[in-house]
């Protein structure tokens, strides 16, 4: 279950998706199967060579992509989510959710 995102935000997340670029998301969330975790970050890219490359690129294995049309992209979440956000220089969505990312 997702909650804690604007409707402006995902509209802008499935543009930069759909234009190929490399896109972040981050919502709070809720799932039984991960009960630490609070948050989740998809990366989106509609071009799913340069999806792959960039999981690659950050020690990730492209095989889990959501592989979802018109909106692939890989979900972060747990300790890796952080590191990486930090990495690409989302600072926004580490100011928000930073405190909630387990």
């Amino acid at each position: 279950m997702a909650f804690g995102v604007k409707r402006e935000q995902l509209e802008r997340w499935k543009a930069d998706v759909s234009a190929g670029r490399i896109a972040f998301l981050t919502h709070y969330w809720h799932d039984p199967r991960f009960p630490a975790c609070r948050t989740v970050t998809k990366v989106g890219c509609a071009d799913l060579a340069r999806l792959e490359a960039w999981c690659r690129s950050n020690g990730l294995d492209p095989k889990y992509i959501h592989r979802r049309e018109p909106f692939p992209h890989f979900d972060l979440i747990g300790p890796r989510q952080r590191d990486i956000l930090q990495r690409e220089n989302q600072w926004g969505l580490l100011q928000k959710f930073g405190p909630n990312m387990r």
